[in-house]
């Protein structure tokens, strides 16, 4: 990609963190953490990646998305609205009573969601099922999945990954965001799922492991993937929890709280600051 287009994709991942903090103090409730970490490849995959339409959301040849790692749903929808599948005016009422956006993703009353989540392991095999769906009706269009390196200590998430690799589904794109912490501490303490790359490689997945932070290394990762033949592809994301907000940070405390008034200050005055740069280069 030319600076331009990296430079707009970087503004646009700026205002998802925005959207995270601002649901998420909104919700007095949420799970900001590995929503920032992954706030990037949600911009990559809604502004450059994948084949979707707000004005078509239902297009049965449209590339789909299924957020494994539910709860981490405010970047989903900072990325929706910014898509312009609803207004940026929704984020503020995340997790409220009667509200369309909710903790977990809901396929009946949000656009713009291909597969309610929330049960960690789940939203990967339903993407399995529509890649081979996809085979089976002899569409073109691509399944992408994005879990949590805490979610893959989940005994559905091999079931479904052997399931892949059984059936060659080179349609299927599993991204794994690898922060390194879950919600009880790092994922090295406890349940020790790594190496996740020779563990997705003995299902026969074609692995990637990249800087999930670095447009360039994105842009190379997915372009690979389409390219690969016969087998399912993993792409497995070095990130930071609490990207772009210093104090939340490589803190595992951030994984389901939300900021109070004096940190909602702090981080979106951080967030515009870095907008504001952006936006000056």
């Amino acid at each position: 990609m030319n600076q331009s287009e990296k430079k707009a994709l970087q503004i646009t991942a700026c205002k998802v963190r925005m959207g995270v903090v601002e649901g998420t103090f909104h919700a007095k409730s949420g799970h900001p953490g590995g929503s920032l970490s992954a706030a990037d490849v949600f911009t990559y995959l809604y502004f450059k990646e994948m084949r979707v339409d707000p004005k078509n959301e239902k297009d049965p040849n449209r590339d789909r998305f299924v957020l494994s790692k539910g709860h981490t749903c405010p970047g989903l929808y900072a990325a929706l609205a910014l898509k312009g599948y609803f207004s940026w005016e929704e984020l503020k009422s995340l997790r409220h009573i009667g509200a369309m956006l909710q903790g977990h993703p809901n396929m009946l009353d949000t656009p713009g969601i291909d597969m309610s989540s929330g049960s960690l392991g789940q939203g990967v095999s339903a993407a399995v099922g529509m890649a081979l769906a996809g085979k089976m009706d002899k569409k073109d269009y691509r399944v992408y999945t994005l879990l949590g390196d805490g979610e893959i200590e989940e005994g559905q998430v091999w079931e479904a990954a052997m399931f892949a690799g059984h059936h060659a589904l080179d349609n299927l794109c599993v991204i794994v965001d690898n922060n390194g912490l879950q919600i009880d501490g790092s994922i090295s303490e406890v349940g020790g799922p790594a190496p996740i790359d020779k563990k997705f490689e003995a299902f026969g997945f074609d692995v990637q492991v990249i800087d999930g932070h670095d447009f360039d290394a994105l842009e190379r990762a997915f372009n690979h993937a389409k390219e690969v033949k016969g087998k399912p592809s993993c792409i497995i994301l070095k990130t930071v929890k609490g990207k772009g907000v210093s104090f939340m940070e490589n803190q595992v405390g951030w994984h389901g709280k939300a900021p109070n008034e004096e940190q909602y200050q702090t981080a979106m005055k951080e967030l515009k600051e870095t907008l504001t740069g952006l936006e000056a280069e």
